[in-house]
């Protein structure tokens, strides 16, 4: 595996990760996606701790990530009935045919 160790500063703290190169990008545009986010509460709300911000940016971050689970989720099922439906026409087209 091509591996790699990064230093990543997330709420003014450096962390070391080893990771597959492949995800350098990724990781970096993650920690400096969190880094603007714990700007934009530290400058809008009355949060002074980093623990409250990295908790708000943490929340926000996860409801984000379930609502798009959801979202992905009930476009599968609508895709599946779309595809049956298809499916089904095709099969009376077929039967027509014979």
């Amino acid at each position: 595996m091509d591996e790699l160790t990064i230093s990543v500063t997330i709420a003014d703290r450096p962390y070391r990760l080893t990771i597959r190169r492949e995800e350098e990008e990724m990781i970096r545009k993650a920690a400096i996606e969190i880094n603007k986010k714990l700007k934009q509460y530290s400058d809008n709300y009355a949060f002074n701790d980093k623990q409250d911000l990295l908790a708000m940016v943490a929340l926000e971050k996860t409801t984000n990530a379930l609502q798009s689970e959801i979202e992905l989720e009930k476009n599968e099922r609508e895709l599946l009935l779309e595809l049956s439906d298809i499916e089904n026409e095709f099969k009376k087209l077929r039967e027509a045919d014979y």
